[in-house]
């Protein structure tokens, strides 16, 4: 009897990808003079994607202007890092209009992160007979999600092709954790580039350890009276900022965005005259070969 062919959600994280390409990549312009790195980029992603991954549906999550919930929660979330540049914002507006040239739904919500959104899209499929979910991202905050096979993250490390498949197992190879403890774990070491504070003298090699006797944070706390002493009294007085710290870290599973069922996603047959005028207005020579191809 022949094997039923699996099918494949792919969630890109675009928010992610548009500002590794933009720094990843050398300056490159229209031919009017306009940045267009990261657009060209992503463009070339998804050409990579339609002509080798070929999934069966297709969707993009977008960060938005507003601030996030997380930042209601706590000002100095991502405080630190400096305003996008001008060359970066300009292409970030024009996201929606290439996914949208490529045929590909694109979602987001005011005070949310594109992190959410594919959280909640996950969560709505992950039960799905005969699916397999596969994560497109730059951004490893998005391991949480991974679940078993079903549920994978395809990270890019550096250009366009050079990229980590993280599965349940991968994951727990990396951090000695389940991909479900890695909130647990931001919680208590915080998080550098998002400015997640975590536990003050905690170290990634102790919260490992912590989090491998006492499964989660509420346990840990729950259970200081015989952590190790030393390792107690860094913990002493810090739960409340632990607990933050790991609220801050979750990614949230139960957005509003108004997907109702997996065919408002299925994947359409590019529009190749469309995609050929399009990339010839940006300068995109290489990529109408390719597309020709």
């Amino acid at each position: 009897m022949e094997e039923k062919k699996q099918n494949v959600l792919l969630l890109i994280d675009a928010s992610a990808l548009i500002h590794r390409f933009f720094h990843a990549l050398p300056p490159l312009t229209t031919p009017d003079g306009k940045p267009i790195q990261a657009v060209y980029g992503l463009t070339a992603t998804l050409l990579k994607i339609f002509r080798e991954q070929k999934p069966d549906y297709i969707v993009a999550a977008l960060d938005r202007p507003e601030p996030t919930f997380r930042e209601e929660k706590f000002k100095e979330y991502k405080i630190h890092r400096p305003a996008a540049e001008d060359a970066l914002v300009a292409q970030i507006i024009q996201m929606p209009q290439v996914f949208g040239k490529f045929g590909i739904p694109t979602f987001d919500k005011a005070g949310f992160e594109a992190d959410d959104i594919i959280g909640t899209i996950v969560e709505k499929f992950r039960t799905e007979e005969n699916l397999k979910i596969i994560i497109l991202s730059g951004d490893l905050d998005v391991l949480q999600l991974v679940e078993n096979d079903k549920v994978v993250a395809q990270i890019i490390k550096t250009g366009l092709t050079n990229f980590s498949i993280y599965n349940e197992e991968a994951v727990v190879q990396r951090y000695l954790l389940k991909p479900n403890q890695l909130v647990d774990y931001k919680g208590l070491i915080g998080d550098a580039s998002d400015n997640i504070p975590g536990v003050k003298g905690i170290g990634p090699k102790t919260a490992a350890e912590l989090l491998k006797e006492f499964k989660t944070i509420e346990e840990i706390f729950d259970s200081i009276t015989i952590i190790v002493p030393k390792t107690a009294k860094k913990l002493e007085g810090q739960r409340d900022i632990a607990f933050l710290s790991k609220e801050l870290a979750t990614i949230k599973r139960d957005v509003l965005i108004g997907i109702e069922s997996l065919k408002e996603l299925k994947v359409k047959p590019l529009a190749k005259k469309e995609l050929t005028d399009y990339f010839s207005q940006l300068g995109f020579k290489s990529l109408i070969e390719r597309l020709d191809a």
